[in-house]
């Protein structure tokens, strides 16, 4: 064992328990490439046959992206991982489920990998931080694909024991933990049944498992997955941090606001990113909805005393 996964003396739960089989590393594969060939299938299928991204896909496509990526952002990132607001049991029912269609993992493994990473940031225990291979040309660039998509190989799981007991106490989020597998058949197995339903034919459910199946997948995948490696590179940081996370605007909107990233980093229980003028935010206006609805509580919006205190000045 290396000192990273021996168990101090002191009784501190080590930083990594368990390790990745060859199955699950072979599906890791399966769902990094798959979406991606299917995204060429589905453009040769819409120009060469009956198969095709009409209007019907595009919806079913629009609706599950919004659905599992605000899962991801709305309920893994601010109300699982951070605390930064409260939920009735079926809100938060509704949001782990969300989030598990996405199929970034279940949410207990995604939950401690992202504490990880902020207890960590950018140091060597951080999971996936780009300057990992140091601050060269040829480093960065492979450290910006390392924490892109590489590091999801690495074999050591984060010790959930450690960075999230209380999910691990959560019977509702430990469901859905163990029953990933049933989660993304069902991921899959929606779009195809909407594809065929409102088309009334085997091409539509052809059509909906690829784009509203497989192709959104990758989008939301990947989506993600570049506020780990871009938004720890480019973009501007107006607020101080004990790492280099950065606000990115261009990934604002399909991000769902999370790519104000720097914010995040300075403030990390703010259920707001974007906290500037015109720093469009989904994923906090459906928080502030939920809280209007009365189906959310002791939301932690943004204070100015607190925004101020870590903006960084002209001095």
């Amino acid at each position: 064992m290396t000192a990273a996964t021996t168990p101090a003396r002191t009784g501190v739960q080590p930083l990594d328990y368990g390790r990745k089989g060859s199955v699950e590393i072979a599906f890791l594969w399966l769902f990094v490439v798959g979406p991606w060939a299917a995204l060429a299938a589905g453009l040769w299928l819409t120009w060469n046959t009956s198969i095709a991204l009409d209007w019907t896909q595009a919806a079913i496509f629009a609706f599950l992206y919004l659905f599992t990526s605000l899962g991801v952002t709305v309920g893994f990132h601010r109300h699982l991982t951070h605390g930064s607001f409260k939920a009735k049991r079926w809100l938060r029912i509704v949001l782990v489920l969300a989030g598990t269609m996405a199929l970034e993992g279940g949410p207990v493994r995604w939950v401690a990998d992202h504490r990880r990473h902020h207890q960590f940031a950018e140091e060597a225990d951080d999971p996936h931080s780009p300057w990992r291979f140091g601050h060269s040309t040829a480093g960065l660039a492979r450290g910006m694909a390392w924490a892109h998509v590489g590091w999801l190989f690495a074999r050591e799981n984060t010790n959930a024991r450690r960075f999230a007991p209380d999910l691990i106490a959560d019977r509702d989020v430990r469901f859905f933990q163990k029953h990933f597998v049933a989660v993304l058949l069902f991921s899959l197995a929606l779009p195809t049944a909407l594809g065929g339903l409102l088309t009334w034919s085997w091409q539509g459910a052809v059509a909906g498992y690829v784009w509203g199946g497989l192709v959104r997948i990758a989008l939301v995948h990947h989506v993600t997955w570049s506020v780990n490696s871009v938004c720890h590179v480019f973009g501007e940081r107006p607020f101080r941090t004990t790492d280099r996370a950065t606000n990115v605007w261009w990934l604002a909107i399909p991000s769902q606001g999370e790519s104000w990233h720097n914010l995040h980093h300075a403030d990390p229980t703010c259920a707001r990113h974007g906290v500037e003028p015109g720093q469009l935010d989904a994923s906090a206006r459906l928080i502030w909805f939920f809280e209007k609805a009365g189906w959310a509580w002791d939301v932690r919006w943004p204070k100015a005393e607190r925004l101020e205190a870590r903006r960084v000045t002209s001095g």
